[in-house]
């Protein structure tokens, strides 16, 4: 029988804190593929896409978009091999209540779980292992490496989610769970709800300015959550 609820996180911040690993695997492939890191210690990775964090930091290096766009398989590869190189260095864990809330949902037959993220799609799976995670729970997702703007990610994961479900979810029926005010906007991309969970580099406060349909400061407390999200209900 086919799910009726689609669930998508973002992986930082939302589901672990990766402890300073991905940003140090980034520098490394960054230097090893184009040669320069340009601007890239200057550059805020949070809601963006790694597509965009490259065009950020090697524009002003003479970089041309077109360039970076040629070189992203080859930058996915070489961005994972330096993260599985030095993950086991990093103190990288799961947020308040990120394990238990995946559990939950996981054991509901009705819900389908993926991913909305600005990582690289070779970056996810170490990072959520790592975290504690079963990359299998999220059999669909859309990644950092499909798209220089986070709002072209939800279509991507929607479409792959209808498909691998047989039935198309009914846009009510499709939470985006996130950290950033990204995560919040790039929903309306598809007419999602939004949960914000202030686990990240954003406050309560400044994720509500966005107006997310829900808004926790962490998600440990399970029960609240999953009524926010299965019933649409507002807990702001």
């Amino acid at each position: 029988m086919p799910k009726t609820s689609l669930v998508l996180f973002d992986i930082d911040g939302t589901l672990l804190h990766s402890g300073g690993c991905g940003r140090a695997a980034t520098r490394l492939a960054v230097q090893d593929v184009f040669g320069t890191v340009g601007t890239l210690d200057d550059v805020s990775f949070a809601g963006k896409t790694d597509w965009q964090i490259l065009l950020e930091a090697l524009a002003p290096a003479g970089i041309a978009a077109g360039e970076i766009e040629k070189r992203l398989a080859e930058y996915n590869q070489v961005v994972a091999r330096h993260l599985t190189q030095i993950i086991g260095g990093c103190p990288v864990r799961p947020c308040v209540g990120a394990l238990g809330l995946v559990a939950a949902l996981r054991a509901d037959s009705a819900v389908l779980l993926g991913l909305v993220t600005g990582n690289m799609a070779g970056l996810a799976p170490i990072k959520l292992r790592a975290a504690g995670f079963d990359p299998a729970d999220f059999p669909i997702g859309a990644f950092g490496s499909e798209g220089w703007n986070r709002a072209m990610l939800p279509p991507l994961a929607l479409a792959r989610a209808n498909a691998f479900n047989g039935a198309d979810f009914a846009p009510s029926r499709v939470v985006i769970i996130g950290d950033t005010p990204g995560d919040i906007t790039c929903a309306h991309s598809i007419g999602a709800r939004t949960l914000a969970v202030a686990t990240g580099p954003f406050s309560a406060d400044e994720l509500a300015a966005h107006q997310p349909d829900s808004l926790f400061a962490t998600l440990e407390d399970t029960g609240a959550v999953l009524r926010a999200i299965l019933n649409g209900q507002r807990d702001t």
